[in-house]
């Protein structure tokens, strides 16, 4: 047995016992002293919470980073997949100032497919190419606003900018300035120059950048966000004679059988954008719209509404790659609508609801020119057009030289339209009117789908 002055327990090593001092402190046992070495992993445990937590979140930020790089880099590489043009009539942007857009809706059939042929015809049944839709856009990026104004592609215009060699008469319907592109001298091929001349100088719209979209580009957009809500308050389709030969059909393909709000797919979308046949079902018997491409210009705009706020949420670099990649077989742009343009855009404008978004149209009224055998056209109406040209741009216009023509080919006088916010009460010069001080946009049909 060791004695009260030895440690207890066996000799280490084959050495005696340590003697202990006389009144000093007994040890605690060998066997239950901790060693040092455990004593390693309970000092990893003492790291904060608060420190975990930061470790984590830099880790998260660097993948964030390094994500957003690679999709960045993404979207710069779809962006330089998309055939650019160069724009020898846009006007250069002022930093920060208020410019338009000109959006080209063509019905070219260059590389559809056999089904997309079946539905819309080929090259051969309807060769060339017409802007279906001519839409422009004017952005405020500082005041964080946009609004639309449409062209009825029918109404009647001297042309400008389309060369001789084409054969296409200059007293003609604004969308021959669109056809005649494949012929025109330029490098785009597209007629989106003409299309910019004869604008400005028959309205005195300023254009600074084109876009020219396909029917399938709208299809593909759609198709990119998943599709888009619309409620139908009643079934629809579309159904006329689409050839003026005598035999009716569904010229588009639309057909909704059920009414109520739903999610529409990109063919479906399309097929409402281009249907100038509406009908809706309602009590019991199909009914006509017969305002033709007056009613598909305000379908259009509620499909537009209604792909705006689908999109707005969709402006992170990868998000929109994704998005860009699904056009970039169906559009054409002016060489100098940039990336970093439409970035800056996206960023300003994410929040942006399609229900702010404010829609003018050209007001029209039908006629018919006798020198092309009573072609029928559409004739601008004056004072109005002026007024609501003069509210959409938020100010008065730029020259005009060539001015729109009534039914007998002659100039319609361009009356001088005066900026003010309370047109009952300003004086005007003769030949001037005042502008109107709410350009309100056009009622919607309450048979019209919305967006939901």
């Amino acid at each position: 047995m060791a004695s009260d002055n030895e440690f207890p327990g066996p000799i280490l090593g084959g050495q005696m016992p340590i003697p202990r001092r006389a009144g000093a402190a007994t040890p605690p046992p060998t066997e239950s002293r901790p060693s040092t070495q455990p004593r390693l992993k309970p000092a990893k445990r003492r790291r904060t919470t608060g420190e975990r937590v930061l470790r984590a979140l830099i880790i998260l930020l660097i993948v964030i980073v390094v994500l957003a790089a690679s999709g960045y880099g993404y979207f710069r590489y779809e962006w330089g997949q998309i055939k650019t043009a160069v724009c020898p009539s846009c006007v250069a942007v002022a930093n920060g100032a208020p410019y338009n857009v000109l959006v080209i809706g063509s019905d070219t059939r260059t590389g559809e497919t056999a089904a997309q042929a079946q539905q819309f015809g080929n090259a051969t049944t309807a060769g060339g190419q017409r802007s279906d839709t001519i839409k422009i856009v004017h952005v405020d990026p500082a005041a964080g606003t946009a609004s639309t104004l449409s062209i009825p592609r029918d109404t009647f215009v001297t042309l400008s900018g389309v060369p001789a060699s084409s054969g296409v008469s200059t007293k003609n319907k604004i969308n021959a300035a669109f056809a005649a592109g494949p012929n025109d001298p330029n490098p785009s091929g597209t007629g989106a120059n003409g299309v910019v001349q004869t604008i400005e100088n028959t309205f005195g719209i300023p254009i600074s950048h084109w876009i020219v979209v396909n029917f399938f580009g709208l299809t593909d957009a759609v198709n990119g966000l998943g599709g888009i809500k619309m409620n139908f308050p009643y079934p629809v389709k579309d159904y006329g004679d689409c050839n003026a030969n005598g035999v009716y059909s569904n010229c588009t393909g639309l057909n909704i059988p059920t009414a109520g709000c739903q999610v529409i797919n990109g063919a479906q979308a399309l097929a409402l954008s281009r249907s100038r046949h509406f009908e809706y079902y309602k009590g019991g018997t199909w009914v006509s719209d017969y305002s033709s491409d007056i009613g598909r210009i305000t379908r259009q705009n509620l499909v537009i509404e209604a792909v705006v706020n689908k999109a707005k949420s969709t402006y992170n670099p990868i998000q929109a790659a994704s998005f860009i990649s699904s056009l970039t077989h169906d559009v054409t742009l002016d060489d100098q609508f940039s990336s970093g343009m439409l970035l800056s855009l996206a960023e300003r404008y994410h929040a942006f609801s399609g229900a702010s978004l404010q829609n003018y149209t050209v007001p029209t009224v039908g006629a018919s020119y006798a020198p092309y055998g009573g072609e029928a056209v559409q004739v601008v109406q004056q004072p109005q057009t002026q007024q609501i040209i003069t509210q959409f741009l938020g100010g008065s216009t730029g020259t005009v030289t060539t001015p729109p023509l009534d039914g007998y080919g002659s100039p319609i006088p361009v009356p001088t339209v005066t900026t003010t916010t309370a047109p009952s009460t300003t004086a005007t010069t003769a030949g001037s009117v005042p502008a109107p001080a709410v350009a309100a946009p056009s009622n919607i049909p309450s048979y019209d789908p919305t967006p939901c």
